[in-house]
């Protein structure tokens, strides 16, 4: 049994796919698909249904879905707990953050934390929300900033890890502004975000809720919100982008409502960590901010 294995299968479940998946370990495909096997046959069972479509999870592959995924924090906490202990760690606070918090909200939010009190080190590491949730789980950071919906359940187990709002936003339906006055929504192009994208479960969930008869499948799809507003301001279609994000854009007169207000999807921004850190200096930050 071995540690990459559990890291592939649970790469396999998300992306429904040995080619993206595979990409997404950075292997070749070949090579994951023989991990893949190698894992069934220590298993016993199989634990995807392949088709030509793609794959999805067969009864035992759910069963042991959640348990793999916390398996898998668990042992990279234990390792960060062993390096804590040989005196490896430093004080060095390490975020991960999704890209588009990256661009605006953890500048300001980390300068306004400093201020009076300046930290020794931040590092940050920007990237998709499953890359960011797999170096929290991995110990590869302390924190996740990360949009969140109250609807939507965080991937994370409760039991291992706990959260806090440090911020508000929101997502706002928005095309460009040659856009605005020639078409109706139903026939404008819909540009999404992709599986591995917070903000597309959050979008997915939302609009599979609420507006199933009114937005088609996407025309183009990415998992940067900044993308996807660039393809809004060349009036490629319609996205529901970040506030933080689109503010100027939207003050600039670039950027305009396809949708009222009532089509806005409120948001959380959240900063997540493990129950128990290893690090005294990552804990005494998290108190000194559930303090504020």
């Amino acid at each position: 049994m071995e540690l990459v294995w559990l890291e592939d299968f649970t790469a396999l479940a998300e992306h429904g796919s040995f080619v993206r998946a595979a990409h997404a370990r950075h292997i070749t495909q070949p090579a994951f698909s023989r991990r893949i096997r190698a894992f069934e046959q220590w298993m016993g069972v199989s634990l995807f249904i392949r088709t030509p479509q793609g794959t999805t999870l067969t009864d035992a592959g759910k069963h042991i879905q959640a348990s793999a995924f916390d398996a898998i924090g668990r042992l990279y906490r234990l390792r960060a707990e062993a390096q804590q202990i040989a005196g490896e760690a430093t004080r060095t606070l390490q975020f991960a953050a999704t890209h588009s918090l990256s661009f605006t909200f953890f500048p300001r939010w980390i300068r306004a934390l400093e201020q009076g009190a300046p930290m020794e080190a931040v590092r940050l590491h920007s990237d998709t929300m499953s890359t960011c949730e797999q170096l929290l789980l991995q110990g590869d950071c302390q924190f996740l900033l990360s949009h969140r919906h109250c609807a939507v359940p965080s991937r994370l187990s409760p039991d291992q890890f706990e959260s806090i709002k440090v911020g508000e936003d929101s997502l706002i339906p928005l095309v460009g502004k040659e856009l605005s006055d020639s078409q109706c929504l139903e026939v404008l192009p819909y540009l999404g975000y992709t599986d591995a994208s917070g903000l597309g479960r959050v979008v997915s969930h939302w609009l599979n809720e609420n507006a199933t008869s009114f937005i088609s499948a996407p025309r183009f799809t990415s998992h940067l919100a900044a993308v996807l507003m660039s393809m809004v301001l060349e009036n490629k279609g319609l996205a529901w982008i970040p506030k933080s994000l689109s503010e100027q854009e939207i003050s600039d007169g670039r950027l305009v409502r396809a949708l009222n207000d009532s089509w806005d999807i409120p948001l959380e921004i959240h900063l997540t960590r493990p129950r128990v850190l290893a690090s005294h200096f990552a804990n005494a930050f998290w108190q000194k901010l559930s303090n504020r």
